[in-house]
C-alpha cells in the first residue's frame, strides 16, 4: 500500500465530513470554496444559519489533534475567506458561525470524527 500525500488525505477527509454534516441535516451550499489563495472547504446551512467549516484530517496522533493545527493566522485566513465569500454571492445580511471538523482517519474503516460548533469568533 503506498502512502497517500496530504492533499489526497485531505480530500478523503473533506468528503467524510460532508457526507457526516449532510446527515446531521446540513445543507452543503459550497465546497472548496476558492478567493485569490484562500479557500473555505465546507459552506453549509444548518437551520438558516450559514456555516463556515474548516476541515482538518490527520491520518494518525502522530502530530496531535487534527484540530490543534488551526492556529490564530489561520482563524484569521479563515474569516477573511467567509467575508470575501459573502461580498462574492453579494449576501449583506446573513447570521454565520464557524465550525471544525475534526478528523483521525486511524484504519481507514472507522475514522474519528469530532464537530466543533461556534468554534471560534
Amino acid at each position: 500500500m503506498s502512502e497517500k500525500n496530504k492533499k489526497d488525505i485531505g480530500k478523503e477527509g473533506e468528503e467524510i465530513a460532508a457526507k457526516f454534516l449532510s446527515d446531521k441535516g446540513f445543507e452543503i451550499v459550497a465546497r472548496n470554496y476558492h478567493y485569490g489563495h484562500g479557500e473555505i472547504d465546507i459552506v453549509a446551512n444548518d437551520k438558516g444559519q450559514l456555516v463556515f467549516v474548516e476541515v482538518k484530517t490527520r491520518v494518525n496522533l502522530e502530530f496531535g489533534e487534527p484540530e490543534y493545527a488551526i492556529n490564530p493566522k489561520k482563524i484569521k485566513q479563515i474569516k477573511r475567506m467567509a467575508e470575501l465569500y459573502l461580498f462574492d454571492r453579494e449576501i449583506e445580511e446573513a447570521d454565520c458561525r464557524f465550525d471544525v471538523v475534526a478528523i483521525v482517519m486511524g484504519d481507514g474503516s472507522n475514522p474519528i470524527i469530532k464537530h466543533y460548533e461556534n468554534a471560534f469568533y
